[in-house]
């Protein structure tokens, strides 16, 4: 499931990152790699706030529709 729907304060592990590589690249520098435990804090209207090795993230939900995770 996408990151933006996924439930909140649960470690969820990422499946598939379906970006271009450009922001793959800086989602890696920002921790967020295939098989990396995250957590949604919270997924408002327009941005998802994650948790990614004890740092808070927030995303766009466009690049968050594009994160699969279990």
């Amino acid at each position: 499931m996408p990151i933006f729907i996924a439930p909140h304060n649960i470690d969820l592990k990422v499946l598939k990152i379906m970006v271009d590589e450009t922001t793959k690249k800086h989602l890696e520098n920002l921790g967020i790699t295939i098989g990396s435990k995250i957590q949604v804090l919270s997924s408002e209207s327009g941005s998802v706030i994650l948790l990614v090795k004890n740092s808070r993230l927030a995303l766009d939900r466009n690049i968050a529709m594009k994160i699969l995770v279990a």
